[in-house]
Parts: C-alpha cells; sequence; structure tokens
C-alpha cells in the first residue's frame, strides 16, 4: 500500500489525506501526519496550522512517501525518524533501544516530586536512549545522574543523546543493573526494566523493539524481583525506588517492596490511568 499523493496537494490536504491512510497502523494518526510533515518540511507543528494551504513539492512528496510506507508496513515512526520526544527533550532512537513512552514521564514526574537533598545522587537502570536520567538531568541540574545499561549498544546511543542535549551532570556506562557500580550509594534508584511475559500477546504490536528490553522471566517479574531485592544496598537511609512495571503487577511489585523492607510503599497510575509505577523508602 502506497501513501504517494497522486497529484500535488496543500499541507492541509495531505494531512487529510494520509491521516485516514496511517489509522489503519496508528491509534494517533493525525499525530504522525505532522510529524512526518514537521520532519520533511523542517518546521514546528505551530507552521503547519498558519500555512495549511502551502503545497507540497514534488521532492517533499517522495520524502513523505518514503516514510509512510515503511509506516503503513507496522515500523515505528520514532525508528523511521530516528528520533523521539520524551518530557520535552529529542532523543535519538535506534533499534537496540526501546521507544521512549508517555507513559514512563509519570516515572520521572514521580522522581522530581520527592523531597530528595539538593545534589542527590541518582541511578536509572536500564537506561537505554538515555530517557530517564536525561530528563531528570536536565530538569535538575544540580543533581547527579548515574545511568546504566547491559547493552553496549543503548550506552553508546545515551552518551550520544547526552552530547547533544549538552548534558553534563549525567554519567552514563555498561552494567548489569548494578554489578558494575561498587560502592556507590544513591538518594534515589528508577528504572524501567523489562516487565512483559514472553507468552503476552501485546508483544506482536512491539515486534520492531528489542525483545531483550521488553520480557522477563516468571510471569515478567524477574529483572523487578532482582532489582528490588539488591537496591537497599546501594541506597542512603532514606533513599527511594521507584520502577516502571505492567499494568496488572502492582500488588505483586509492592508485595516484594514490603518483603524487601522499604516504607511507604505505594503505586501510581499513568495517564491512561493503568497501575504504572511503584516505589518505597529505605529506612531512616
Amino acid at each position: 500500500m502506497s501513501a504517494t499523493p497522486q497529484q500535488p496537494l496543500a499541507l492541509a490536504q495531505w494531512l487529510r489525506q494520509q491521516q485516514h491512510a496511517l489509522s489503519h497502523v496508528s491509534p494517533t494518526p493525525d499525530i504522525e501526519a505532522r510529524l512526518c510533515l514537521c520532519h520533511v518540511l523542517g518546521v514546528t507543528n505551530s507552521y503547519l496550522y498558519s500555512h495549511p494551504e502551502q503545497m507540497l513539492t514534488a521532492a517533499q512528496s517522495a520524502q513523505l512517501n518514503a516514510l509512510l510506507d515503511k509506516r503503513l508496513l507496522g515500523e515505528p515512526l520514532a525508528y523511521i525518524l530516528g528520533y523521539w520526544h520524551f518530557y520535552d527533550l529529542r532523543l535519538e532512537v535506534a533499534a537496540a533501544t526501546l521507544i521512549p513512552r508517555p507513559d514512563t514521564e509519570i516515572l520521572v514526574e514521580q522522581a522530581l516530586a520527592l523531597g530528595l537533598p539538593e545534589q542527590a545522587c541518582v541511578l536509572d537502570l536500564g537506561t537505554g536512549t538515555g530517557a530517564i536520567a536525561l530528563a531528570l538531568a536536565h530538569n535538575r541540574p544540580q543533581w547527579q545522574l548515574t545511568a546504566v545499561d547491559y547493552v553496549a549498544a543503548a550506552v553508546t546511543l545515551a552518551k550520544r543523546n547526552k552530547k547533544a542535549l549538552n548534558i553534563n551532570n549525567c554519567t552514563v556506562m555498561q552494567s548489569d543493573w548494578f554489578s558494575d557500580l561498587g560502592n556507590q550509594q544513591f538518594d534515589l534508584i528508577v528504572s524501567n526494566p523489562p516487565y512483559i511475559e514472553p507468552q503476552d500477546p501485546h508483544l506482536i504490536a512491539l515486534k520492531f523493539e528489542p525483545l531483550t528490553a521488553l520480557i522477563s522471566a516468571d510471569n515478567g517479574m524477574a529483572d523487578i524481583t532482582k532489582i528490588v531485592a539488591q537496591a537497599s544496598r546501594y541506597l542512603n537511609s532514606g533513599g527511594w525506588l521507584w520502577l516502571e512495571h505492567g499494568y496488572d503487577q502492582a500488588l505483586a511489585v509492592q508485595a516484594l517492596f514490603v518483603q524487601a523492607g522499604f516504607q511507604q510503599v505505594e503505586s501510581k497510575r499513568d495517564y491512561g490511568d493503568n497501575w504504572r509505577i511503584t516505589g518505597g523508602k529505605k529506612a531512616d
């Protein structure tokens, strides 16, 4: 199926036409169509509203066609464009990492709302693109972030994003969870670990993303269990651990926190009203 216009179209006409095509593969066809136009034209979204009658050139139409044909085959738009936005940051993305998602922003918001020391040390486990760590570092320049990932390609990508965003208060390194952190201590540990069970039917919709960043054994709980069990030894007294998890895992994750001795254990919902993150505090 091709998304190529058969004749020159104005921006508004193109948007109407391609929103219909994209509705077959995207829950947000309007947003994706606008992102494609902004990418090819090198403009902001507000430009599209103020110039609806501008005509696409043949070269622009050809570029748009190339993008949309890939999207109509199911490839995520973030991978096609090579970047995505997260918490007001533009991040380079690649097939070695998950695409940052809006639901994960609730983890950033919770971290920023905690009463941490002014110069807090914060650890992001399984950083991927660096989204969580870089968002925190950007919003709290007095904090010191450490971002780790087991996958070397993810570490390289997160370092590129750090450099592109000119963020100087974040160290990115390779580590299998806590394995290479030595005796470092933190005031907060955050993570969006793999939490989908291998047989979950939702994986079909995520076939372009790296399975190692998605699936976990023991009904999706293996990595979460490991992190919760080991986190206390890397937390300062009164430090916090907050994790993202599946919509139906909140009670099981809370039980792990309680078992590990955390206090003030609670879960919070994401923007879709699903239980998405759970956290707790190490005893003072």
